[in-house]
C-alpha cells in the first residue's frame, strides 16, 4: 500500500509564505518523480512542480516559477513544497502525487495521490 499524506496549508496574506509537506509511506521503490498540483475552485487540476525520485532533476509551471521551491528529504521520507511570495491566484487545495511513468507532468501519468491540502491567499 502507498500512502501519501500533504500538510501544511492554511490562509496567508498575498506576500507570504507557507511550507507544504507530503509523507510518502509504502512500496515507493517503483517511483520515478513526485509531483505537486493544484485545483482552485471551478478549475482543472493543474501541475505545479516536479522531483525526480533521486532529487536530481526539478520543474516547475511558469506561474510558480521563481516563487516556489520543490525538495525532498530522503530521511524523512517527504516531499516539501516552499511557496513564496504568495498571490491570491495561488489559492488552491494542493495535492502531492507519485509517478511510475517518468518525469511526467501530466495528471493522468500519476498513480498515486493524496487528499489534498488548502492554501488560502488573502488580497
Amino acid at each position: 500500500q502507498v500512502q501519501l499524506v500533504e500538510s501544511g496549508g492554511g490562509l496567508v496574506q498575498a506576500g507570504g509564505s507557507l511550507r507544504l509537506s507530503c509523507a510518502v509511506s509504502g512500496r515507493t521503490f517503483s517511483f520515478d518523480a513526485m509531483g505537486w498540483f493544484r485545483q482552485a475552485p471551478g478549475k482543472e487540476r493543474e501541475f505545479v512542480a516536479i522531483i525526480s525520485w533521486s532529487g536530481a532533476n526539478t520543474h516547475y509551471a511558469d506561474s510558480v516559477k521563481g516563487r516556489f521551491t520543490i525538495s525532498r528529504d530522503n530521511a524523512k521520507n517527504t516531499v516539501d513544497l516552499q511557496m513564496n511570495s504568495l498571490k491570491p491566484e495561488d489559492t488552491a487545495v494542493y495535492y502531492c502525487a507519485a509517478s511510475r511513468m517518468g518525469f511526467v507532468i501530466r495528471t493522468e501519468l500519476y498513480d498515486y495521490w493524496g487528499q489534498g491540502t488548502q492554501v488560502t491567499v488573502s488580497s
